[in-house]
C-alpha cells in the first residue's frame, strides 16, 4: 500500500480582529475542549468549522463526532442544532 504525503498548501494571510461574541455557556466548554484536543485555539476550531460549513461540509470525522458526543454529555451539553433557534436569555 502506497504511504499518503502531506501537500504542502500555500499560505494565505489574514487579519485576526478581537470579537465579543457570546455563546451559550455548555457549547463554548464543548469547544474549548475539542479544540485542547486538537491543540488548536478556539477562534482557529471555528474557523474551520464555519469554513466547512459555507461549502456544505462537515468538518469532524466520524471519530471526532464521537468524542463530540462524550463532550456534551460531559459537559451536558442536552441539546442539538435543532434548538438553535430557541435560545433565551436567563
Amino acid at each position: 500500500m502506497k504511504k499518503e504525503t502531506l501537500v504542502e498548501k500555500p499560505t494565505i494571510s489574514v487579519e485576526r480582529v478581537q470579537t465579543g461574541v457570546r455563546i451559550e455557556k455548555r457549547m463554548l466548554k464543548v469547544l474549548k475542549a475539542l479544540a485542547e484536543h486538537f491543540d488548536l485555539t478556539v477562534g482557529d476550531l471555528l474557523e474551520g468549522i464555519v469554513l466547512h460549513a459555507f461549502e456544505g461540509k462537515t468538518a469532524f470525522s466520524p471519530e471526532t463526532l464521537k468524542l463530540i458526543g462524550t463532550l456534551k454529555e460531559v459537559y451536558k451539553m442536552d441539546y442539538d442544532a435543532g434548538a438553535s433557534h430557541c435560545f433565551v436569555e436567563e
